[in-house]
């Protein structure tokens, strides 16, 4: 809300009310004399106040140049998306609950699962979770309930804080959670094809893996069909504008980190995650999802069709009982792919493949070993010889942050995973390289 004054009538009044001399009493049992308020000296006016704060801004090192990826992504937002979404009329992200006085949101919500579905090849979406990493715990549970088996096998190249997070759900729940070794920084194909018996509900894989390799996982997902075994993706959105869909493959249930889809970095936060599968296991699906109807006029309407969480029917029926509602973030997810359409996101897609393909020809020529041993999208792990965060810390001190050290994630003390997205220039790629080049 605005500043609002009060004059030193209105103030002596609510002292009078608290039954206090000054405002200063109110706050008599804090420790005054390390918080002394009064030692802060004479206000200032508003345009001294926002000056003072860019001088404080001023002082901080920028960094110039960002090849950290790792599930979270720096790419360009259309102007559009902030406009659109910082409208009145969209300014809350609370859950629709009087149909009848938010079409505008719920026209909005339904939208971007029509979007989502469209982008992964799949039947159904919900109108947003809380983040990648619970998206995909949750199509776990969802295919517990669906199979009524007890046994996950998960592949090591999911991203490690998602299978944190899957670990943690899963925790005490009476299910078996087997993580397959990967083959360098690769899928194991052949020992996930081996653990797939008739006791499993479902296997995990992510696609492009968290180290960046991308695969088509078609022959596995069918082989798993065979016993009965749901397959279960994460997946990178952008990516999906040339990579193979999740549909594609014949995936029963995809989900991912929407915050590469016109949401920024923002220090962590808030994003959104999104879930999309077939239209058979609906019910089993987490959250609420906005349908389409006609009214007693006949006019189109929207209502929320769909209502899985507690604080709609009874706990124990509950599919989920994650309550947040990420629908500002969906919105803008909504307008930003509309805003690059199909043929758009399909060369943003190209583009981020490219710029990642040339930086990985000039870190070979530096004498680099880029590990992984599939076609990547714009992600890529290096090996240096020299300890990762030497190079890290080097190359940061010059206000470049050079990707993740994969030691963080219990990886090689020596690899560095690289991201390259639209935003980073043929001459700064080149810049970069040489840097490289004088330290090692």
């Amino acid at each position: 809300m605005n500043f609002c004054p009060h004059t030193q009538e209105d103030i002596k009044e609510m002292c009078s009310v608290c039954n206090v001399n000054e405002v200063d009493d109110l706050f008599k049992d804090l420790p005054v004399e390390e918080i002394n308020f009064k030692k802060l000296g004479k206000g200032i006016s508003e345009h001294e106040g926002y000056n003072h704060i860019l001088d404080l801004a001023k002082k901080n090192n920028l960094i110039s140049y960002h090849f950290i990826g790792a599930g979270l992504y720096d790419h360009i937002i259309p102007s559009v998306v902030d406009f659109v979404a910082s409208r009145s009329e969209f300014y809350t992200a609370y859950t629709p609950y009087q149909p009848e006085c938010s079409q505008g949101t719920l026209q909005a919500l339904f939208e971007y699962q029509t979007a989502i579905c469209n982008l992964t090849d799949l039947e159904v979406t919900n109108a947003s979770l809380y983040d990648g990493g619970t998206a995909l715990a949750e199509a776990v549970l969802m295919s517990l309930r669906i199979t009524r088996r007890e046994k996950i096998i998960m592949d090591k190249s999911v991203n490690p804080i998602y299978r944190n997070i899957v670990k943690t759900y899963l925790k005490f729940l009476p299910y078996e959670l087997i993580e397959v070794e990967t083959n360098g920084i690769e899928p194991d194909f052949d020992k996930i094809k081996f653990m797939l018996d008739s006791d499993v509900a479902c296997f995990v894989f992510q696609n492009p893996t968290f180290y960046g390799s991308v695969h088509d996982w078609t022959e596995l997902v069918n082989f798993a069909h065979e016993k009965g075994i749901l397959a279960v993706s994460s997946v990178y959105p952008i990516s999906l504008g040339i990579v193979k869909t999740p549909g594609q493959m014949g995936v029963d249930i995809a989900t991912g980190e929407g915050q590469s889809l016109g949401n920024p970095l923002s220090f962590g936060g808030p994003y959104f995650g999104f879930l999309v599968t077939k239209k058979a296991y609906i019910r089993n699906m987490p959250g609420r999802i906005v349908g389409e109807t006609l009214d007693r006029n006949n006019k189109k309407a929207y209502v929320l069709t769909l209502q899985a969480r507690e604080q709609h029917i009874k706990r124990h029926r509950a599919t989920s009982n994650i309550c947040s509602n990420e629908g500002l973030c969906a919105l803008r997810a909504l307008v930003y792919l509309c805003s690059l359409g199909k043929n758009g996101l399909k060369e943003l897609a190209q583009i981020n493949f490219s710029k990642s393909e040339y930086m990985k020809k000039k870190l070979i020529e530096l004498g680099l070993n880029i590990k992984n041993n599939a076609t990547t999208f714009n992600e890529f792990v290096v090996e240096f010889n020299k300890p990762a965060k030497e190079i890290f810390l080097a190359l940061l001190s010059k206000n470049i942050a050079f990707g993740v050290p994969l030691y963080l994630f219990g990886g090689s003390e020596k690899d560095i995973l690289i991201n390259i997205t639209e935003k980073m220039s043929k001459e700064k790629i080149d810049n970069v390289c040489s840097i490289l080049e004088a330290m090692l």
